[in-house]
């Protein structure tokens, strides 16, 4: 089964964006665990919750993909930054075991001038406090674009993370298709090279989602601005390539292109037509 979807509000609940997603043509989606800027969580509607269990189970959605917020920096210089990485994510864990089964993404961080090295021993200080052994929630790193001082643009940055945590086996990653492409990772031109390289260095079996973004960008820009499916730099033959390799056709594909809701009902039509 071809698992497409695409980032939706929280605001009315799971309900609502399974009825939503649904109503796209897509049978999975993301959404942020609060304000993509921080801030406090809603407080939780467990009714919702069971009402949403029940739906997805009726209408075949086999997951979906919680997002951090942005601000969450867990290798940040502030202090009070890693706190609210801390804060944040134990209490996103939590809830999203309420949908077992499912998966939490957040971006590595900046280090903000202090080295790489640095941040990703900062990243890695966060994991070890937050997962633990119970955890029914699968942990997604997401590639970077390499802008500024984020830490995660290079497959081999991610692995050392990985290989670092304690609970390395609760963690996996999130390829997001305009990020790598604008990191410097040709998946236009020698797809099955990169791919072939982050099965050498992080290990297929770790890659669990896709963000499927075109890019406004050309190759190698570090720049991370979305564009819509076919319309950027990776253009819609590459596009088409990613979702039939065989090493990615059996992941959910989550689109965070600038759409409103009837613009990702295109996509998502576009998208299904040219799976095999």
């Amino acid at each position: 089964m071809f698992k497409i979807g695409c980032h939706l509000s929280a605001s009315k609940g799971f309900l609502h964006m399974g009825e939503e997603i649904v109503s796209l043509g897509g049978n999975t989606f993301q959404y942020f665990s609060r304000n993509p800027r921080g801030g406090s969580v809603k407080a939780l509607d467990m009714e919702d919750i069971e009402a949403f269990r029940a739906f997805a189970e009726e209408n075949d959605i086999p997951c979906v993909l919680c997002h951090a917020p942005y601000t969450l920096n867990p290798c940040s210089k502030d202090e009070k930054t890693r706190d609210f990485a801390f804060r944040a994510m134990t209490e996103d864990l939590e809830r999203m075991d309420l949908l077992p089964g499912n998966m939490y993404n957040f971006h590595p961080g900046s280090h903000v001038g202090q080295g790489t090295e640095t941040g990703i021993g900062l990243i890695v200080e966060l994991l070890n406090r937050v997962l633990r052994e119970n955890l029914k929630t699968t942990v997604l790193l997401e590639t970077m674009a390499g802008k500024g001082s984020e830490v995660g643009s290079r497959f081999e940055e991610i692995a050392q993370i990985i290989e670092k945590t304690d609970m390395g086996d609760k963690l996996g990653v999130c390829l997001d298709t305009c990020h790598v492409f604008d990191a410097g990772y040709d998946i236009v031109g020698d797809l099955d090279g990169v791919v072939s390289e982050f099965d050498r260095i992080i290990g297929l079996d770790r890659l669990k989602a896709i963000h499927l973004n075109d890019s406004k960008n050309p190759f190698e820009s570090h720049k991370d601005r979305h564009e819509k499916i076919g319309e950027g730099s990776i253009g819609l033959e590459a596009v088409e390539r990613i979702i039939n390799h065989p090493a990615l056709k059996e992941l959910p594909f989550y689109l965070e292109t600038p759409n409103e809701l009837p613009g990702y009902k295109k996509e998502i039509e576009l998208l299904k037509g040219l799976s095999k």
